[in-house]
């Protein structure tokens, strides 16, 4: 059995943070390495001293001893502290970089699958499902138990059941990043962390093929409300900044084509749920979170 950690620069509400730590923890994380972008941000009671957790506020003392200067940019921020936590902190065998809203799902304990991956392998890419919004479901801090996944290749003619008049807006069938993120081995020589790949001696580590015994569930636009107010940062800084379609659409549409956007490819509806379920495009999963936080102010995790 292979020991596992945890990277995240994180930037949420407690409630969020303590569901992401909660699930992990629950998967047999052998430690999370959280860093709070806003360092001013308290840290949560159930985290504070909890053995397997290491909470960072991200203030000049913490980018002194990274060696670099705040970088203007979240992506390179959450990179640099990937990075820190790679050459001066972690103890476990494998660590993943993921954000605060990505969760892992393994077909089987992670750590018997890591101790099962060749000595040969560095590194693998994890493939990712957003989640699809449900206004039926109960609020579970994350919300949501349909995640749909990339729709290439022999998948395309599905695109038009499940994007209808905007596939050509959405690249792949997903609103964001399809590249996926990557778990790998630590204590490699000349390895360098980024935020969906590795590098070793300068020259990326090639991960051809999907890990298939786990996957990435991400949490991007489940919440209406919240995609909709985080629009115009994703759009400039963010997720949308480098799909010029996508900003096209949203930047010249108005509120309610908008409106018309979202419900027609973020709601399955049943018949195609089932479809993409047989083909391996959406997975089903019901991850609990409430249950999980409270066992985790238990003390239970």
């Amino acid at each position: 059995m292979a020991t596992w950690s945890l990277v995240a620069t994180i930037k949420a509400p407690e409630e969020k943070v303590l569901a992401f730590a909660a699930h992990h923890l629950s998967l047999g994380a052998d430690h999370l390495w959280l860093f709070f972008d806003d360092p001013d941000q308290p840290i949560p009671v159930p985290l504070a001293s909890h053995p397997r957790v290491t909470v960072t506020p991200c203030d000049e003392d913490h980018w002194l001893r990274t060696g670099k200067k705040r970088p203007p940019q979240h992506q390179n921020r959450q990179t640099l502290n990937a990075r820190y936590t790679y050459r001066a902190l972690v103890t476990s065998d494998w660590i993943v970089h993921i954000d605060v809203d990505e969760f892992l799902l393994p077909a089987r304990p992670i750590a018997a699958i890591l101790g099962d991956t060749p000595a040969e392998t560095i590194a693998m890419k994890l493939e990712p499902f957003e989640a699809m919004h449900d206004p039926l479901l109960p609020d579970d801090i994350f919300t949501s138990r349909e995640f749909r996944g990339a729709l290439r290749h022999e998948h395309w003619p599905r695109r038009r059941a499940a994007l209808g008049p905007y596939r050509k807006v959405i690249r792949d069938g997903m609103l964001s990043h399809t590249v996926g993120k990557v778990i790998y081995r630590t204590r490699v020589p000349g390895l360098l962390p980024r935020l969906h790949a590795v590098m070793v001696d300068k020259e990326f580590v090639r991960t051809p093929d999907w890990q298939p015994e786990m996957k990435l569930l991400h949490f991007h636009a489940q919440d209406r409300a919240d995609w909709q107010s985080r629009l115009m940062f994703r759009m400039t800084k963010g997720a949308y900044q480098f799909r010029p379609e996508l900003q096209a659409f949203l930047a010249e549409s108005p509120p309610e084509e908008i409106d018309r956007f979202y419900r027609r490819t973020q709601i399955l509806p049943t018949d195609l749920r089932d479809e993409l379920v047989a083909v391996g495009r959406v997975i089903i999963a019901d991850l609990d979170l409430r249950t999980k936080v409270q066992a985790l102010r238990d003390g239970a995790l």
